[in-house]
């Protein structure tokens, strides 16, 4: 339990459910899943983006430091700050071996990241971060995680795919991301109230959004369902089914909101568990 509390709150996890969702779409694209440059971009961007998010919110907030969220860095600051600089370190190494056309799709949502975290803007007596842009946090987390995950094995690639195809990755993508993402703007919906800032839980309430959260979810199997109709696509459809049911389960099941884990653990994990169900399920056909 100490091991995976470590990979939780270093974020290593997160990053881990990345580099898989990436690997889900090299099978989704018909690629054979194999280890390559730009899935340690997407290790490493993950990481020092997580965890700079964490750090900017401590040393603009120091009383952040209490909260369970945060503690870990309060009790393991130096190997905190060394992680960030390992990320950041190991993000600039790869993107040195990555194709241009790599990071000419990556700077504009690198930009989009970095903003969502960082403050660029100064409105009166605060400084104003992307993500303080009401109701627009949760679509931009959406977008990328969906694009990055997405396109950079495309344009690495350097194949031509159906554009259908890849909209509807695209789509059934950001939906399972949206829908995952509504439990943590309830949880913070008290915060976010007091700070200003207009969320979809405080724009309809908590009921109502975790019932956008499920309508999101079910709209993405219902695109899965019409994407992989194929009967030689049945290794992608199950999984992608039985990850979004699993998630259904997380998602509604209230006794489950009060675990400590339940939002970085169990929730992320369910992206992380849809790449692995997607890597076995492939694993067992074509073996």
């Amino acid at each position: 339990m100490k091991l995976l509390a470590v990979f939780i709150n270093s974020n290593i996890y997160i990053s881990l459910a990345a580099v898989f969702l990436t690997i889900e779409t090299q099978i989704q694209l018909g690629m054979k899943p194999q280890a390559h440059p730009y899935l340690f971009i997407i290790f490493f961007a993950t990481l020092f983006e997580y965890n700079l998010h964490r750090l900017v919110t401590v040393l603009t907030k120091p009383e952040a430091l209490n909260d369970e969220k945060h503690g870990w860095v309060k009790k393991y600051r130096l190997p905190f700050y060394f992680l960030v600089a390992a990320s950041l370190l190991g993000f600039l190494i790869s993107i040195l071996l990555a194709k241009k056309e790599v990071i000419i799709i990556l700077t504009p949502i690198a930009i989009i990241t970095i903003f969502y975290s960082l403050p660029f803007l100064k409105r009166s007596i605060y400084l104003f971060r992307l993500r303080d842009i009401p109701f627009l946090k949760i679509f931009l987390i959406s977008f990328v995680w969906s694009t990055a995950t997405i396109l950079l094995p495309i344009i690495q690639s350097n194949q031509a795919f159906d554009k259908t195809h890849v909209f509807l990755m695209l789509t059934e993508r950001f939906l399972f991301v949206f829908a995952i993402t509504i439990p943590f703007d309830i949880r913070d919906l008290e915060i976010d109230r007091k700070s200003g800032l207009k969320t979809i839980p405080i724009l309809v309430g908590k009921d109502l959004a975790l019932g956008i959260a499920t309508i999101a979810m079910v709209i993405f199997m219902l695109v899965c369902l019409f994407h992989y109709s194929g009967p030689k696509e049945s290794f992608v459809l199950y999984p992608m089914l039985l990850s979004a049911l699993i998630s259904l389960v997380f998602i509604n099941y209230k006794r489950l909101h009060n675990w400590s884990y339940y939002y970085y653990g169990l929730l992320d994990g369910t992206m992380l568990l849809q790449g692995l169900l997607i890597l076995a399920f492939y694993s067992i056909h074509f073996n």
